[in-house]
C-alpha cells in the first residue's frame, strides 16, 4: 500500500469524475443534450420558477453562458420562461412536461451508472468512503473560507 504522501486524492477524484461523465454522457446520447443543459434542466426540475441569474449562481456559471443553454433547451421544448408576476423584467423558467419524461430516463442512467461503478463494494464500504469524502470536502471548504476578522487582531 503506498503512503499517504504518495497518494493522489486530487488526480484519483479528477479521474473519477471524468469517467463517471463519459460513461453518463455515453449512455444519455440518445437524448441529444450537452451536460450543461442536463444540469439546468435538473435544477430547474427540483426548483422551479426560478430565475436565470438564480439558476446561473446554483450551477457556478456565468449568467451570460446559462441564458445560452436556457435558449437551446427553450428551443428544443424542454424549458419554457414566464413573466415574474412581481417583476415585469424577469422571467421565471419552468421544465415542460417533455422535461419531465426526459429527467425520469435520465435519472435511470444515472441510478444504474451509480449501480455499475459500484459492483463489488459493500454498503459499509461504500458509506465509509462517502463519509471520508464528506470530511474532505469539509476540511476544503474550510480552507476556501474567508479568514475571520478576529483572527486578524
Amino acid at each position: 500500500m503506498a503512503r499517504t504522501e504518495e497518494l493522489s486524492i486530487g488526480y484519483l477524484l479528477s479521474d473519477v469524475t471524468l469517467l463517471f461523465r463519459k460513461l453518463f454522457d455515453r449512455r444519455a446520447v440518445a437524448f441529444g443534450l450537452t451536460r450543461a443543459q442536463w444540469r439546468a434542466m435538473k435544477m430547474l426540475y427540483r426548483r422551479e420558477g426560478m430565475r436565470q441569474n438564480e439558476l446561473a449562481e446554483h450551477l457556478e456559471m456565468e449568467p451570460i453562458a446559462v441564458g445560452r443553454v436556457i435558449d437551446r433547451l427553450q428551443a428544443s421544448g424542454f424549458v419554457e420562461r414566464r413573466a415574474d408576476p412581481h417583476d415585469r423584467r424577469a422571467w421565471r423558467l419552468y421544465v415542460t412536461a417533455q422535461a419531465h419524461e426526459v429527467v425520469d430516463d435520465m435519472e435511470r442512467i444515472a441510478r444504474e451508472l451509480r449501480r455499475d461503478a459500484t459492483r463489488g463494494i459493500g454498503y459499509d464500504e461504500l458509506h465509509a468512503a462517502l463519509a471520508v469524502m464528506e470530511r474532505i470536502k469539509t476540511n476544503l471548504q474550510t480552507l476556501d473560507e474567508p479568514p475571520d476578522a478576529t483572527e486578524s487582531r
